[in-house]
């Protein structure tokens, strides 16, 4: 079963919102931490938002909440699910593990177009952001999520890259 699909232009102003909700959190130079965020500010999205343990020496990543609506998208619930865990491939597992370092050693948001390789996606795609948390504004600790199954799209344009 695949989660719902998003219209292209409806996924790409979700990613928006919510780097926008996450960029006015920023203080500075500071990261926005955990308890910065108020999940009633994105309602709508909360099926699709996911948190995501950082845990350092080498770093590994855990899923602490997965919404509702990434359960289609994976055919299971990942929430605590180690990063290896939630993938089937060793291929997407290296993808996800290599995009969510770069955040971390980054200190910046992340995003991208991922083709779904299941026979049954039928050429659909996961359009993804990932937003570094740090509880002391430093260190991330921790990623806030956002993943959108969508048909036909292109790559966005988008400033996030330049946050």
């Amino acid at each position: 079963m695949l989660a719902q699909v998003a219209a292209p232009a409806s996924a790409v102003r979700a990613l928006e919102e919510m780097f926008a909700y996450w960029a006015g959190l920023r203080r500075g130079g500071r990261l926005p931490a955990r308890a910065d965020i108020d999940p009633n500010r994105f309602k709508r999205h909360l099926p699709t938002i996911s948190l995501i343990d950082v845990r350092p020496n080498p770093t590994r990543f855990r899923v602490r909440l997965a919404g509702t609506g990434l359960y289609g998208l994976y055919g299971r619930e990942t929430t605590g699910l180690e990063l290896e865990q939630v993938y089937r491939s060793a291929e997407d597992a290296a993808y996800w593990q290599g995009e969510l370092e770069k955040v971390v050693a980054d200190r910046r948001p992340n995003f991208g177009l991922r083709s779904l390789d299941a026979k049954e996606a039928g050429g659909l795609k996961v359009l993804w952001l990932r937003l570094p948390l740090a509880g002391d504004g430093e260190n991330v600790d921790m990623l806030l999520g956002y993943d959108a199954l969508v048909g036909d799209l292109k790559m966005p344009a988008s400033g996030i890259r330049a946050a």
